[in-house]
């Protein structure tokens, strides 16, 4: 037994000896990591942000961690997020490769590409279709409006009782997003869409959860039969589902005549005539899940937390459907150019992304050995820029760890950003739908708080605003409760 007790302690010593990770000249500091796993085990898999708060703490705004054996650097608070991604940004917009997310699309897409000319051609393509097709003009409002009016009926028939939430903006951001990309849009109860989100809402369990980090930290298990296989199903079948999707998309479209985004990346594939082009229907396929996946999971989990503290603060809720009521008097439907007469409504909304937090994180990579406040950071370094914290920062906020509208109203009560708001991220991969997701947010709150008012659960105990962590934020599963309000409008 003794002997035995002995041979473990030498295998023990000689793991740390040969396989001893040493961090390199200059590096920024962070805790000791141990051979093989790194920092793994002082991290809370489930939720890292308290343990990020914590290591900034101690080492400072700009500290590492190891991911088995991986380093990475963390940004907390905004001048450092700041001076990584907007004045240092050609060395901070890489994307890390060699990870889950990357693996499953195999360097397409756009969101998660690496930095390069690839990403940089498919990025401005994307910005100029979508601002084409109305980013931020009338035809995309038209198209929100119209999905909101799906959203109002179903919870006229059910006034008086309860929704669920979650599915209900799941859908609508979902065929919001359809429309920009299709040019159509799916009923709630379509099957095509039940089965999307079932795919999507299990491989996002997995990829945020323990198996999604054995998967980044220990390469060895990759070709093992375990739950993260599940995610490249999923992922290829979705794929299959929106190559079905384009072909029909083909068959209508009359070449120079977009009607929506797809037919636009056809056109450019027409135009196609070297080898050298990234343009290609695997990449189109990438593209279209990128851009719904990114769009419907913030937009609806913003939505989400929005409603669950409207319920938990009845007289904000209140404060707002009296400031809608007197702009909107005598209108059928509200506008977006109406958020400039309505500053409350306006703080609130941008108080519930502040405290949503939805996308916590932003992942880069460095693209070339950089220097970032004192500290050597090499090439392909994996960087977490910790938004969340810039978001919470005290010498930010008037109030950071509370919810309170006063965050973005001035000593006059009008409508006033502060520099630190930055749940899109910054730089040059700030989020491509941006525009999009402010239009969606601001008509889908006020046309839903002008006819009904939202009420929480008598049985359901107190409100937990306890967040969910995972590549996006969401709230704890609630339902909402719904009346019209007085004479529904």
């Amino acid at each position: 037994m003794l002997g035995s007790l002995v041979l473990v302690w030498i295998f023990i010593c000689l793991l740390f000896i040969f396989f001893r990770i040493q961090r390199p000249k200059n590096f920024p500091p962070g805790p000791r990591p141990v051979p093989i796993f790194g920092n793994l085990f002082q991290l809370n898999i489930a939720n890292p942000l308290k343990d990020f708060e914590r290591f900034a703490e101690r080492y400072g705004n700009v500290y590492s961690v190891y991911f088995g054996g991986r380093p990475a650097v963390i940004f907390t608070g905004l001048k450092a997020v700041k001076e990584a991604l907007v004045t240092k940004a050609a060395d901070f917009s890489g994307r890390p490769q060699n990870i889950l997310i990357s693996d499953i699309r195999e360097g397409k897409g756009v969101i998660f590409a690496d930095y390069g000319p690839q990403w940089k051609e498919h990025r401005r393509f994307a910005l100029t279709t979508l601002r084409n097709f109305g980013m931020g003009k009338q035809s995309m409002e038209d198209r929100i409006l119209g999905e909101t009016k799906h959203l109002v009926a179903r919870l006229e028939k059910s006034a008086g009782g309860f929704v669920n939430p979650q599915t209900m903006f799941h859908e609508a951001a979902s065929n919001i997003i359809y429309l920009v990309l299709f040019g159509t849009r799916l009923d709630y109860e379509d099957a095509t869409l039940k089965e999307y989100f079932q795919r999507l809402t299990e491989s996002f369990k997995i990829a945020n959860g323990p198996w999604g980090m054995i998967y980044d930290t220990l390469p060895i298990t990759r070709t093992l039969p375990l739950p993260f296989k599940k995610v490249f199903k999923n992922y290829y079948t979705t794929e299959k589902v929106i190559g079905n999707m384009i072909s029909k998309q083909k068959a209508s479209r009359v070449p120079g005549k977009p009607r929506h985004f797809v037919d636009c990346y056809l056109d450019e594939l027409d135009k196609v005539w070297d080898d050298g082009s990234s343009f290609e229907e695997g990449q189109l396929r990438r593209y279209i899940i990128d851009l719904h996946v990114a769009g419907l999971d913030t937009t609806s989990n913003t939505l989400r937390t929005a409603f669950l503290y409207l319920m938990a603060h009845p007289h904000i809720q209140e404060r707002c459907q009296q400031e809608i009521d007197a702009v909107l008097e005598g209108k059928a439907n509200a506008s977006f150019e109406d958020r400039h007469n309505m500053p409350y409504t306006q703080a609130v909304i941008h108080e519930c992304q502040r405290v949503a937090y939805t996308v916590p994180t932003a992942f880069h990579c460095t693209s070339r050995d950089t220097e970032l406040m004192g500290y050597s950071i090499p090439k392909e370094t994996f960087i977490i820029a910790n938004l969340s914290s810039v978001l919470s920062e005290e010498d930010q906020w008037k109030f950071p760890r509370e919810f309170n509208p006063a965050n973005f109203l001035n000593e006059h009560g009008q409508f006033e950003k502060p520099e630190a708001f930055l749940p899109f991220s910054v730089g040059p991969r700030v989020c491509l739908g941006e525009g999009l997701a402010r239009m969606e947010l601001f008509l889908i709150l006020v046309t839903l708080l002008r006819r009904f008012q939202f009420f929480w659960p008598e049985d359901a105990g107190e409100p937990d605003f306890t967040p969910v962590y995972g590549i996006t934020v969401r709230p704890k599963p609630y339902r909402m409760g719904v009346r019209l309000r007085g004479a529904a409008r």
